[in-house]
């Protein structure tokens, strides 16, 4: 009973080391290697190259598939490259138990590591920023390899106690109910590198053999699907995409794996000149790389008509504005800014383009389109408010506020089109306000063309001149109206409509410009 409560303690403070590592490197290089996976990403191959990498730093499979999502979502990678990434993170997952079995094994760090333990909390408390974040990574780092100690321990323990015959059989059944185990230790444990260090440690200390330890991890790669697939459940098509995708994907890779147990079996004993029970731990993790890197490669070539498959079977039936605003997202700040940015710019070219229509006189256009783009303001507004940065003094929280205020004064501006939309016709209708009217119109196109084409300095700088011209000719404007009114050619009515379209033209140009400088600021924050 001892041993098997210290165990369970070795799996539960391995994945405290796993989380705590995690969340570490995650604060530390996340939004670079977003950025970088991103940047970097250009086909599936490359996708596939860029995950691995990025899972291996991370050691997070699902923070690689997360931001993958979010790219898609953002325009900046198409669904097929999104594979890649997915594909490639099976291999980095790989990395840990590379290791536990080169480093937990062979050089038994598990004690060694309690001085760095100490090392790493005492940066989190009394260092900042990213030496902080570095501390907290030593720490998990450390905790993983006392959590193998204390597996290593316990399996010595029992590993004279077990015997193999109570496994199930080496033979088809057998290793499919193994790799049903496998899946069932996954899902308990919410970690494949938990399942494979335990079977790493189990084959160690000789408590289960080479092929009953290879369909179990077998069946933890598998494992890990299942708990991507419930968390897709009533996310956005992406999400069910990605989250489907890697189902189907590591069915097919496990259906692989589970026909060269026996044929790795022997190349490696050919290969090596001797028995691979001599030295299983590496065996074991040397074909859990192998075949992933195999199933990545074979899937690859594959990949636009995989795409087009999943595609077709899970249509994306969402609004075109906020599709990309996937609750899944989330769980990355980085990235769930980098789609809300995406799908901010293309609010702000749908308002600018409905202003157009007011000025030149076609309002009836817009009139069925406004509650639309509310609800989708409104959506992206509770998105926004929704995303919780680790760091309040961090860049990431400094684009969250300059997305907050671009948002608001797209809301007002909004408002400006929906409900003071008489005082817009007025504008585009009256003769004295057609000098601000054409000053507006004209300089509204080029901040469009400027948006399209992600020139948000040059946007903003236009923006900027808008407002300082529309502002430069109110008061000449309003006094000419009013002159008018003296001279009695005008009507009292008829100038105070033209005094509030005025103002509206100018409220307008204010608007157009403090959009443009949050847009282009949170922007600066993601470099």
């Amino acid at each position: 009973m001892q041993s098997l409560i210290q165990a369970i303690g070795g799996v539960g403070v391995f994945l405290l080391g796993m989380i705590v590592m995690t969340e570490g490197l995650k604060a530390l290089t996340g939004a670079s290697i977003s950025q970088w996976l991103a940047n970097a990403t250009r086909s599936p191959w490359s996708g596939a190259t860029t995950g691995a990498i990025s899972t291996a730093i991370l050691q997070s499979s699902s923070a690689t598939t997360v931001a993958a999502v979010g790219f898609v979502g953002a325009g900046l990678l198409t669904f097929p490259q999104s594979l890649g990434i997915i594909f490639g993170a099976n291999i980095g997952t790989t990395i840990t138990g590379w290791l536990v079995a080169l480093v937990g094994f062979k050089l038994q760090l598990g004690s060694l590591l309690l001085p760095l333990i100490f090392v790493g909390v005492m940066l989190r408390f009394f260092a900042s920023g990213r030496l902080a974040q570095l501390g907290l990574s030593l720490a998990g780092f450390g905790l993983i390899f006392v959590g193998i100690d204390l597996l290593q321990q316990a399996a010595a323990q029992h590993a004279d106690f077990i015997d193999l015959d109570l496994m199930p059989a080496d033979n088809w059944p057998g290793r499919v109910k193994l790799l049903l185990l496998g899946i069932a230790i996954t899902i308990v444990t919410q970690s494949s590198s938990a399942g494979v260090a335990t079977a790493l440690v189990a084959i160690n200390a000789g408590a289960i053999n080479f092929e009953q330890a290879a369909a179990m991890v077998i069946g933890m790669d598998v494992g890990t699907t299942v708990t991507a697939a419930v968390a897709t459940i009533g996310g956005s098509a992406g999400t069910r995409r990605t989250g489907f995708s890697h189902v189907v994907y590591n069915i097919f890779t496990a259906m692989g794996a589970l026909l060269l147990i026996t044929p790795f079996v022997y190349i490696w004993q050919t290969g090596s000149g001797g028995r691979i029970i001599d030295n299983p731990e590496i065996a074991l993790v040397a074909f859990h790389t192998s075949f992933n890197l195999l199933g990545a490669l074979l899937a690859l070539p594959f990949t636009p008509q995989f795409a087009r498959l999943i595609e077709n079977l899970i249509p994306d039936l969402s609004p075109r504005y906020s599709r990309s605003l996937d609750k899944a997202l989330l769980q990355e700040p980085e990235v769930a800014l980098l789609a809300s940015q995406k799908v901010i710019i293309t609010e702000f070219l749908t308002l600018m383009v409905n202003i157009n229509l007011i000025l030149e006189q076609e309002e009836h256009e817009i009139r069925a389109d406004m509650p639309r783009l509310q609800a989708i303001l409104d959506e992206t507004h509770e998105f926004l408010d929704q995303i919780k940065v680790r760091d309040p003094q961090s860049r990431e929280a400094r684009q969250l506020i300059a997305l907050i205020h671009a948002i608001d004064h797209m809301q007002r501006l909004h408002e400006r089109c929906d409900e003071d939309l008489q005082r817009a016709v007025v504008a585009s209708q009256r003769s004295e306000l057609t000098e601000v009217e054409i000053v507006l119109d004209s300089q509204i196109d080029e901040i469009i063309d400027a948006v399209e084409a992600q020139r948000l300095q040059r946007a903003q700088r236009l923006a900027d001149e808008a407002y300082q011209r529309t502002f430069a000719m109110e008061d000449p404007q309003r006094e000419k109206i009013y002159q008018a009114v003296a001279s009695g050619e005008i009507d009292i009515r008829y100038a105070t409509e033209c005094a509030e379209a005025l103002r509206w033209l100018t409220r307008v140009s204010r608007h157009l410009s403090r959009i443009c400088y949050y847009l282009n600021l949170a922007r600066d924050k993601q470099t």
